[in-house]
């Protein structure tokens, strides 16, 4: 019976969208070819075998061979370029109308209601980095007590507590309200607990994170489950569609981390989907604008690809892709709208598909191989 191992390079996007102008993007925005560039190549020989080179022209990696695996470029559909619009499309959901924003911060009627929540009226409510503003904001934060709340380009409520002021139990309680507040016209589509730990001048984010996003419509996920098919998640998966068709799911630390927890879920499954999010490229590389800790990042991953190819018997598939862009080459700190790679490897020949319309072909080509749903 089939398995497929599948991964989302948060943010790993490669080259701008036709529309990109209109999320204030620049039109030559591509996270993975200007990251291979601005540090004069990528050593990737696994991808490479693969056929990233294939997708977009990433310096160091060479076009000229068959792909190992199909290879295309996927154009988003929805109108968005965050996590959740670009998941929700993997998995059949369009996003027709984008989710609110706000580049000036939340508005009085939302803070008034959140004072209530958190007891106290919370810092910041801006749009910023989050590493930024709890070096900015911690220290009064401990001193007061305040939570501190930012926002993004992205449809993000977020707020960051350190841990010895805010127990975890208090965040995420503050949290789940919040998202409870958040109705329409507010309905951000994702609450953040961003919790942190040390000392003024010495703040660092912890892997205690939690999302809660409003929940989906019906998925692909939702359809594997009626059908039987465990899906295992593996990082922010399971917050992302708020549990929907998750028959397990296990947090983890960091990218390494999760390639670990799939490996072992590969070992452990005789059938399925194992779908697994790597934040790190997005939250540790992409925002802070760090194109070498992304090339770094790039290339760890590409060390662990023959472990993953080994897992792969007769019928299974391995699978790489993306939810949006963040190049880290461009201004700012938001994510960037772009194409996204497709990669996949053991469910047919290698080849070219060229540009496919929707990230939704990840999901059609998981129930195609998993022939869990038949019409």
């Amino acid at each position: 019976m089939p398995r497929i191992l599948a991964f989302v390079m948060d943010s790993a996007g490669v080259g701008a969208l036709p529309d990109a102008i209109a999320y204030h993007d620049a039109a030559n925005a591509n996270t993975i070819g200007n990251v291979a560039h601005r540090l004069g190549g990528l050593h990737l020989p696994n991808f490479e075998r693969l056929g990233l080179g294939h997708i977009t022209p990433v310096r160091g990696l060479s076009a000229s061979d068959q792909p190992a695996a199909a290879v295309g470029r996927l154009k988003e559909r929805s109108k968005g370029k965050d996590t959740i619009t670009g998941h929700w499309e993997m998995v059949g959901v369009i996003t027709e109308v984008p989710f609110p924003t706000y580049p000036q911060g939340f508005p009085p009627e939302v803070i008034a209601s959140f004072t209530a929540i958190a007891g106290r009226p919370p810092l910041g409510n801006r749009p910023a980095s989050g590493t930024e503003i709890i070096a900015e904001l911690g220290e009064e934060h401990q001193r007061t007590g305040r939570p501190i709340l930012y926002t993004s380009a992205d449809s993000v409520f977020q707020v960051a507590a350190h841990e010895e002021t805010v127990p975890l139990a208090t965040l995420y309680a503050w949290c789940e309200r919040a998202r409870a507040m958040l109705v329409p016209p507010h309905e951000v589509n994702r609450v953040i607990a961003r919790p942190f730990v040390g000392t003024p001048g010495n703040y660092s984010r912890t892997p205690n994170r939690r999302d809660y996003a409003i929940p989906p419509p019906p998925t692909v996920l939702d359809r594997l489950e009626q059908a039987g098919v465990p899906v295992h998640a593996v990082g922010k998966i399971c917050d992302i569609y708020s549990g929907h068709g998750i028959a397990s799911s296990v947090r983890v630390a960091d990218n390494g981390e999760a390639v670990d927890r799939a490996l072992e879920l590969a070992d452990s499954t005789d059938h399925g989907l194992v779908f697994v999010n790597l934040n790190d490229f997005d939250s540790k590389y992409g925002h802070r604008r760090d194109v070498r800790g992304y090339g770094d990042a790039l290339a760890r991953l590409d060390a662990r690809v023959p472990e993953l190819l080994e897992r792969i018997r007769p019928g299974d598939a391995l699978i790489f892709t993306a939810d949006h862009g963040c190049d880290p080459t461009q201004p700012g700190s938001d994510h960037t709208r772009e194409f996204v790679p497709y990669l996949e490897y053991g469910a047919g020949a290698g080849r070219d598909l060229g540009v496919v319309e929707g990230l939704g072909y990840v999901g059609e080509r998981i129930e195609a191989i998993l022939a869990a749903v038949r019409t």
